[in-house]
């Protein structure tokens, strides 16, 4: 009969297939298995942080990063947040997301000063990953130009109503005028934001 001898049982290599940070430094040689890489990624808030940190070089303050996800997590800007939006996720960053991270080798997180970078071994997860959103510049410069034009189709409303209804400062101008600053007031505004796009 035939037993294995403790040797060739501990020299069998791991089940799962590992990916390994192929640095030139071949002293700090990183790997992580698959079972690790989905344990790592089966959080949104780390995968939030992973996305956060893809579109950045350096290091960067942890509160930026809590409040970045906070609002993706709420699917609002960083300005709309609430002071409890952000406590929410702060916390559990802190406390824990971010060290599990950091233990990995993602991350280097100094959780004494706050601030985060992204380690070499995080571009080994890009692909697990999805796209970046940075749409959040673009959705509120949207929302700034769509209250511009609400409020100039206001503007408007109030003209005609004031018109219909013989306001005396509307009805001393004639329709064409009025038609006139309408038109000028939303030829205006599409001038400028076409400038500035």
């Amino acid at each position: 009969m035939y037993y294995p001898s403790i040797m060739s049982v501990i020299e069998t290599p791991s089940d799962g297939p590992t990916i390994e940070d192929t640095s030139d430094d071949d002293t700090d040689e990183s790997t992580l298995t698959e079972d690790q890489i989905f344990h790592l990624l089966q959080n949104e808030r780390r995968r939030n942080v992973l996305r956060y940190l893809q579109g950045e070089d350096g290091t960067v303050r942890m509160r930026d990063i809590a409040e970045q996800v906070a609002a993706w997590e709420h699917d609002t800007t960083v300005k709309a947040l609430t002071s409890k939006q952000r406590q929410r996720v702060y916390i559990p960053l802190y406390q824990s997301h971010l060290p599990k991270l950091d233990e990995e080798g993602i991350i280097e997180y100094n959780q004494s000063r706050g601030i985060v970078e992204r380690a070499s071994l995080a571009d080994r997860l890009d692909r697990h990953l999805g796209p970046v959103d940075d749409d959040d510049a673009t959705d509120d410069e949207s929302r700034s130009w769509n209250s511009y034009y609400l409020g100039a189709s206001g503007v408007s409303a109030s003209f005609f109503a004031g018109m219909v209804f013989n306001v005396p400062p509307l009805t001393a101008l004639p329709a064409v005028a009025l038609s006139a600053v309408v038109l000028l007031l939303f030829t205006a505004l599409t001038v400028t934001k076409i400038a500035t796009e």
